[in-house]
């Protein structure tokens, strides 16, 4: 892959549209478009787990925030590059919906508490309004 491709990039648990801007030995730099899957919530090293020294609320990269991504962490693109608010709301959605699916289980419950907290900070950031 070279500067300028436009890729799929996976990053701890979010999925990305971007632009490669530099490429070194083990990673790409890349610049996000979109979002395809959002960040899940909590705490990485204990996945599904609510009784841990800290729940992380997960906020999905910013348009145009570039990180460094594993190669093989990124991959080819060639869809149509949907607009990042509209991509971040769609992403929301699914994963409001995948939590709401299992209403009595601890780490949804508290999962969707953390997802309504960044919810607030994207209202802020990009004027859009959830209703999860």
């Amino acid at each position: 892959m070279e500067v300028g491709q436009i890729v799929k990039a996976f990053n701890k648990t979010g999925t990305y549209i971007g632009e490669i801007t530099d490429s070194r030995p083990e990673t790409y730099t890349v610049r996000m478009l979109a979002v395809l899957t959002h960040p899940r919530q909590g705490d990485l090293h204990n996945p599904n787990q609510v009784d841990v020294p800290f729940f992380h609320e997960r906020k999905a990269l910013a348009f145009r925030e570039q990180a460094n991504i594993p190669l093989n962490m990124v991959h080819t693109f060639e869809d149509e590059i949907p607009h990042y608010p509209d991509s971040l709301q769609d992403a929301i959605r699914k994963l409001a919906e995948k939590l709401k699916a299992k209403p009595e289980d601890p780490f949804s419950i508290r999962s969707l508490e953390a997802l309504n907290g960044v919810i607030k900070e994207y209202e802020l950031m990009y004027s859009m309004k959830m209703n999860i």
